[in-house]
This record gives C-alpha cells, structure tokens and sequence, in this order.
C-alpha cells in the first residue's frame, strides 16, 4: 500500500509505526507520509518512527559515508533523510526523539493533533 495513500478510515488505528521506511523515502514524500499517517490514527493517537540516521560521531559519520552508496543501490535508504524536521510541517508533534543503537538508530515519537 501506498504510505502517502493508506487505504484507511480517518481515525482508523490508536497508534502507529514505520520501521526503515522513511529512510528509504524520497525527500519530497516525507510530509505527505507523514500527514497519512496522522490522518490514520485517532487524535492524539501515537506514531512510532524507528529510523536509520546519520550519525554524530566522527568514526561512524566517515563508515557511513562510506556505505552510503551500496546502502542507496541495495534498499534505496540514505542517512540523511532528516524525518524528525518534516513533522511540524507535517501538523504532527514531537513527543520523544532518542537513540536507541548507538547515535545511529533513532526512535522518533510523534502525536497526532486533537482535533476539534
């Protein structure tokens, strides 16, 4: 199924979650992903994002330049897809955003809005 096209009610699910996937979506697809995604659960309802990020640390930062272009031509996934920043243009929030391997998995959790 389409991300940016969910075959689903408004309000279908309490939660959500995409693990890998925005890593491997084009730049232009995430606000529209993102927004499906909202649209989907109930208000207020959370969406889970474990996500392959560049990493902060000299050593991993230069080891995944290097894999970059393999990573690109096996899974079309990239580092630097900086999700997190399309959530407020999304009309979703923030709620949590940490590591959870190293400085290179990242578990971003976003709040759907309450709508009125």
């Amino acid at each position: 199924m389409d991300v940016t096209k969910l075959e689903f009610s408004a309000g279908s699910f309490d939660a959500a979650a995409a693990t890998f996937l925005f890593c491997v979506l084009r730049n232009d697809l995430q606000v529209p992903a993102l927004r499906e995604l909202g649209r989907v659960v109930k208000p207020g309802g959370l969406i889970r994002l474990l996500e392959y990020v560049r990493p902060r640390g000299t050593f991993r930062r230069i080891i995944s330049r290097i894999w970059q272009p393999w990573i690109a031509w096996a899974y079309g996934a990239s580092f630097d897809r900086e999700t997190e920043m399309h959530v407020p243009e999304a009309g979703l929030q923030v709620v949590e955003s940490r590591y959870v391997v190293d400085d290179l998995l990242k578990l971003i959790t976003v709040r759907s809005p309450v709508r009125q």
